[in-house]
């Protein structure tokens, strides 16, 4: 039985509105009102066919079997393992009978680890009802949701079925159906990556981890060309697009594909606000809205990086222990209501944070330094956009990478987006970029998949914030 399916820790799951103290009950509401304004509708939570086919559950909802991953896996990367018809939540009936805005499949695909070992991953392809009017084939965009959580039932594939997951345990928004539309609006394919362990119910979720994220994501673009009915082909040209989390996953993967997947030619890849230095994100989203996601990263990276493991177990405590065992099952909106505002010191002994903590120690910081993205020169164009008031996902470190591809003579379009203080730590500085640089995004992504040519923008830079 999955890690998400049974808890092992001996310390009951607390009711979500026992958990959300007096004291910071206001900023948590204007966290998850935030949270919640980007979703677009609510769908069932899980249908009785859903419950007969689950084989488990994670916070109550019923995990379907087809996440389970086979004992044995293919030998090669992106090699479709299996496919199912995943019904979308929100569409509309098209008048010649397509379901608007397309037709999802669920995939299972393999990948390959940040320790060089095959993985299933789980994703999901949308075939766009719309015409392509771009000229060429069709193309592809493979999209990197952003944070989600470490739950199984936060999958990004999952949340297309159900956009809004709401119940007495588990809260969970599927923000990201507003991009994946919008581009299939536009004629372009997407397929979705679920990254390494969300969803998939044989391991945890490797949250923000460099290699699986670029892996994860190269391996979607090569699954989504064997999926049934698919109309893209090997002529299709490919984008990559994502933010916050999925800014980094889509750096990362540019910058592997000429040694990862070198038979993909990326037309364009957008990175938004991406985590490219985690021990500067490390302090940023320490004591926000959002410390459930330092959580996931500790979770992670302590299955995958012994010398990380190592450090967190000679330093947290019982709090600690039982917090990250109860992350290890939320979605973004468990996290702000049971974890929002708090301090990573009430985490360990000695009351330094888990970043100090790290920062230490040679090993571990040798560990976060192997994660940095900016080292390689990204293939084809990128545009890489922040927030100047982000402190989630601190600004100047992103800035950072895109500095460090100019230097690097990578064909860089570079945005900072310029909007007032929203609130500090609570998420708004971060989200808000989101939205109001979306369609920038988009039109900028459209053009690089119609074949249209951009110049870097990197002379810019000293001028820029």
């Amino acid at each position: 039985m999955s890690r998400t399916r049974a808890r092992s820790s001996s310390i009951p799951p607390t009711p979500l509105h026992r958990r959300c103290g007096p004291r910071r009950a206001g900023r948590v509401a204007v966290a998850v009102a935030t949270a919640l304004c980007l979703g677009l509708a609510a769908a069932p939570v899980a249908t009785a066919a859903d419950e007969q086919s689950a084989s488990g559950t994670s916070r109550g909802v019923p995990i379907p079997a087809f996440y389970d991953p086979p004992a044995e896996l293919p030998s090669a990367n992106g090699e479709v393992i299996r496919t199912e018809p995943l019904p979308l939540g929100l569409s509309l009936p098209g008048l010649d009978g397509r379901r608007l805005p397309g037709t999802a499949t669920r995939l299972m695909y393999k990948s390959t680890d940040s320790a060089g070992r095959p993985v299933a991953v789980t994703g999901a392809y949308i075939e766009p009802s719309a015409s392509w009017r771009g000229g060429g084939h069709r193309p592809l965009v493979a999209l990197a949701s952003g944070t989600m959580g470490q739950g199984d039932q936060c999958a990004p594939s999952f949340a297309l079925q159900h956009p809004l997951t709401l119940t007495g345990e588990t809260v969970s928004v599927g923000y990201e159906v507003l991009a994946i539309y919008r581009l299939l609006s536009a004629g372009a394919a997407v397929v979705v990556t679920d990254y390494v362990g969300l969803g998939t119910t044989d391991r945890l979720h490797t949250y923000v981890n460099r290699l699986d994220q670029g892996h994860a994501l190269l391996d979607a673009v090569r699954a989504a060309h064997s999926v049934p009915g698919a109309s893209i082909t090997r002529d299709s040209r490919i984008g990559l697009y994502g933010y916050s989390q999925g800014g980094g996953a889509s750096a990362s993967a540019a910058e592997l594909q000429p040694s990862y997947a070198p038979e993909i030619k990326l037309a364009g890849t957008y990175a938004g606000a991406p985590p490219a230095d985690l021990t500067e994100v490390m302090k940023g989203i320490d004591g926000s809205a959002l410390v459930g996601a330092l959580g996931w990263s500790v979770n992670g990276f302590a299955q995958s990086d012994p010398d990380l493991r190592e450090v967190v177990e000679a330093n947290i405590n019982d709090t600690g222990r039982a917090a990250l065992e109860d992350l290890s099952t939320m979605c973004v909106g468990d996290a702000i209501f049971g974890y929002g505002f708090t301090k990573s010191n009430k985490w360990v002994t000695g009351g330094a944070s888990l970043g100090d903590i790290i920062a230490a120690d040679p090993k571990a910081r040798a560990a976060l330094d192997r994660q940095r993205i900016g080292n390689l020169r990204p293939a084809g164009p990128v545009r890489v956009a922040s927030g100047i008031r982000d402190d989630i996902v601190p600004h100047h470190q992103s800035r950072r990478l895109a500095v460090d591809w100019c230097r690097k003579g990578a064909n860089v379009t570079y945005e900072a987006i310029v909007l007032p203080n929203l609130g500090n730590k609570i998420l708004t500085n971060h989200l808000v970029p989101l939205l109001t640089d979306q369609g920038d995004a988009i039109s900028w992504m459209t053009d690089r998949l119609s074949g249209r040519p951009v110049l870097s923008n990197c002379w810019t830079m000293p001028f820029q914030p």
